[in-house]
This record gives structure tokens, C-alpha cells and sequence, in this order.
């Protein structure tokens, strides 16, 4: 095995190093030897042996991170869960968009409980929510008058900005967005090699 592993392990993969440390300590290996061939201090194989005569193998197994408990009770999530099917109109906000800060606000005014926005992700996707990202465009968004705008104002714009400035701003044309106008296709200048004439 020696260094060949992840800079960051995995809870099964740190598991599954230390019951092989416990493989090899209970074949014969010296702790130092071990230490050397999973690529771990001398220290840590030291605990590993210690917990491994103490209390067994199964101390070298993971143990599942329960997090902190839940400040409300299951029929207070039920009962959020209908809120949020209700609206967030109904809920005394003024538009119908539910946010993370929004049901925080919520929870502390119906039962007086803080929480950070970020943990409550978890639970309202095990209620069956989920974060939805909004529309790219708007509801409103009327295709016939933008199209009358581009072929009609657009044209009068453009021209009285050239005739101003004599060249157009980056954010009129397209490429500017994604990469500068006069940038050739294919490989950056800077990756290319040198000509030696």
C-alpha cells in the first residue's frame, strides 16, 4: 500500500486501513512495520493496537455520525411541511417564494426555535422539499416586443454609441462574454510556441 493513497480518505477507506492494520498487528507485524506499509504515524497504529486489545475489533470500526438532535419534534416538522405546501403568502410573507432564510424566519416566530439556514437543507429534503433554482428568464418575458426592440431601437442605439465613442463597449458584442474579440480560435498565445526567425 505504502504512500499510494488519497490525500483525503473516506470514513469506509479509514476504516477499512485501520482494520487492516488490525490484520496485520494480529499476523505478527511489528507496529512500526505497520505504521511504515499503511503510511500512518507510529502513533496512530499505537491506538489502534491499544483499542484493538482493549475493547476488540469492532473499536476499529466507524461509528455513524448522528449530528445534533432536531430542536423540533416530528409533528412540529409535519406541521412545517403544510406550511410550506400552503404558501409563503399564506405564511405572512410577501411574495409566494420560499427561501432557506425564510423558513428559518418562519420557525422562530411559530416556536421560538433558531436555526442556521444551512441546516435545514437536510431536513426539508427528507420532508420531500428541495431547492429549486429560478427561471433563467422572467414569467413576463414578452418574445414579440424584445424582437421588436432588437430590430427597431437596437439599430438607432448602436449606431449613436458608435458615432459617440467610435467603437462599441465589450458588452455589446456576443464574444465578449466568453473570451476577448481578437483572440484567435485554438490555443492561447501564451501555450504557443515560439518562432525562432
Amino acid at each position: 500500500m505504502g504512500s499510494q493513497h488519497p490525500f483525503r480518505l473516506t470514513p469506509g477507506q479509514l476504516e477499512a486501513r485501520r482494520l487492516l492494520a488490525a490484520s496485520l498487528l494480529e499476523s505478527g507485524w511489528h507496529p512500526v512495520d505497520v505504521a511504515d506499509e499503511l503510511g500512518v504515524t507510529r502513533g496512530a497504529v499505537s491506538q489502534w493496537s491499544k483499542r484493538l486489545r482493549e475493547e476488540g475489533l469492532q473499536a476499529l470500526w466507524r461509528k455513524p455520525h448522528k449530528g445534533r438532535p432536531s430542536y423540533l419534534k416530528p409533528a412540529q416538522w409535519r406541521q412545517l411541511a403544510r406550511a410550506l405546501e400552503a404558501g409563503a403568502l399564506k405564511a405572512g410573507f410577501p411574495t409566494e417564494r420560499w427561501t432557506l432564510p425564510r423558513v428559518v424566519q418562519f420557525i422562530q416566530r411559530r416556536w421560538g426555535v433558531g436555526y442556521h439556514p444551512a441546516s435545514l437543507s437536510e431536513p426539508l429534503h427528507r420532508l420531500g422539499f428541495s431547492a429549486h433554482r429560478p427561471r433563467s428568464q422572467a414569467r413576463e418575458r414578452d418574445e414579440a416586443l424584445i424582437e421588436a426592440w432588437l430590430k427597431r431601437d437596437w439599430p438607432r442605439i448602436k449606431r449613436g454609441l458608435e458615432e459617440a465613442a467610435g467603437r462599441l463597449p465589450s458588452w455589446t458584442r456576443r464574444a465578449a462574454r466568453f473570451e476577448p474579440a481578437s483572440a484567435p480560435h485554438g490555443r492561447p498565445s501564451a501555450l504557443r510556441p515560439r518562432s525562432t526567425a
